[in-house]
Formats: C-alpha cells, structure tokens, sequence
C-alpha cells in the first residue's frame, strides 16, 4: 500500500537529488571516496593514493545526493495539505532538467576541443 503522501515524497526527492547533486559535485562532498587500484572505499573525500593513481568521487557525490534528497522527501512529507496542494508536479522534470544544462555549461571546456 502506497502512501497518499508519496507523491510529495517523489517530487521533492527528483528536486532536491538534483540540487544537491550540483552541489555536492562542485564542492566535492562525496560521503565516500572509492580507488579502484587497490579496490578499497574510504569515508568522506580523501586524495588519491598510490603514486598519482586517482580516486573516484562519483560513488560518493550519488550517496551524498541520495541520503541528502531522502531525508528532504521525508521532511516534505510532513508539510501540511494546504501546502501540499502548491507543489506543481512539473518541477519533477523541470529542475532536474535545468540540471543537465547547469553540467553542459560547467563542462563546456570538454566539448569545445
């Protein structure tokens, strides 16, 4: 059984992953750091070992992400039905659409070669 509450839980996890996804790529805040040489996942953001060899952030920028718009889909949960009945479903699509122009224009140096 599905809450009647979901929906509010789905668009504001679709915004907010979305967000802090930006975020967390820009400031690099990534829950763990994972190096692939040796194979082994470390917390937080750590530097890369092994001679130069690098560390991959990615893993940890989606976690940080996930847990962040999770716990803001649970708080949104809990707003009021007049509120509620504000929240236009598009901004599902919207923001996380605006996203991907926000990455174009932060890699924009990649696809002028």
């Amino acid at each position: 059984m599905i809450s009647p509450r979901f929906p509010i839980f789905a668009i504001t996890f679709a915004v907010a992953y979305a967000v802090i996804y930006v975020i967390a790529v820009e400031q690099n805040y990534a829950l763990i750091t994972y190096h692939p040489v040796s194979g082994q996942f470390e917390l937080l953001t750590t530097p890369p070992k092994g001679g130069g060899r690098p560390a991959m952030y990615w893993y940890g920028w989606i976690l940080t992400a996930g847990l962040g718009a999770f716990v803001i889909g649970l708080l949104a949960m809990l707003v009021p039905d007049h509120w509620v009945k504000r929240v236009w479903p598009a901004w599902a699509w919207i923001i996380p659409l605006a996203v991907f122009g926000v990455f174009a224009y932060l890699l924009r140096a990649y696809f002028m070669r």
